[in-house]
């Protein structure tokens, strides 16, 4: 990696699905993982917003590259999916909404704490943090609504997706191919608007 390159971003994740989709909205700009830049330290994601935990780890990962004296823009997302029937549960703790990071065991909760209910009304949530190379840090969040179907519908995407029918595309997120995903999603929305300040 290049340490003088306006055009490199360091995502804070490790996510292969969530760095696949920052590179496919983000084609002008070289999108590199934590991993890419040798940061190996677990993020304690501590606070009890998106705004919060997006904050957390853009900054541990921009006092990284100031360490390592890299010049490049930190981007950090924290997004979940926030049911109005659960109180907006499981909301920042989506990713380990029954214990681990364990999509199945998660939709199956999910299911099961459903049960019976008619509101099934949801949207995913995202948070985007920014952190320039000067140390300027700025925020964008965007949302998308739909509803939790009964059952898993469709083999694409990851963690909540077969269980999201979007409101915008008349389907699940996991029966959508990618680029209609990433037409209405949640992150597809913030990182627009990220788009605009970056």
């Amino acid at each position: 990696m290049e340490k003088k390159d306006a055009k490199v971003v360091v995502l804070a994740s490790n996510n292969n699905h969530k760095i696949k989709e920052f590179r496919e909205m983000f084609p002008n700009c070289t999108i590199v993982s934590m991993a890419e830049i040798g940061f190996v330290d677990e993020i304690e994601e501590t606070g009890t917003t998106f705004l919060e935990n997006a904050t957390i780890k853009a900054k541990a990962v921009a006092d990284f590259l100031k360490k390592k004296k890299i010049t490049a823009s930190v981007v950090a997302d924290d997004s979940g999916l926030c049911v109005d029937a659960l109180g907006g549960r499981p909301g920042v703790y989506s990713a380990r909404y029954a214990g681990q990071h364990d999509d199945a065991a998660n939709r199956k909760k999910l299911l099961e704490e459903l049960d019976g209910r008619k509101d099934r009304s949801a949207h995913f949530e995202c948070c985007i943090v920014l952190i320039t190379p000067n140390g300027e840090c700025k925020h964008v969040e965007g949302r998308s609504d739909g509803t939790i179907l009964t059952k898993e519908v469709g083999k694409n995407g990851f963690g909540f997706d077969s269980l999201f029918f979007s409101a915008d595309l008349k389907k699940s997120f996991a029966e959508a191919t990618s680029q209609e995903k990433n037409s209405v999603s949640h992150r597809a929305r913030a990182i627009e608007k990220l788009k605009k300040i970056i």
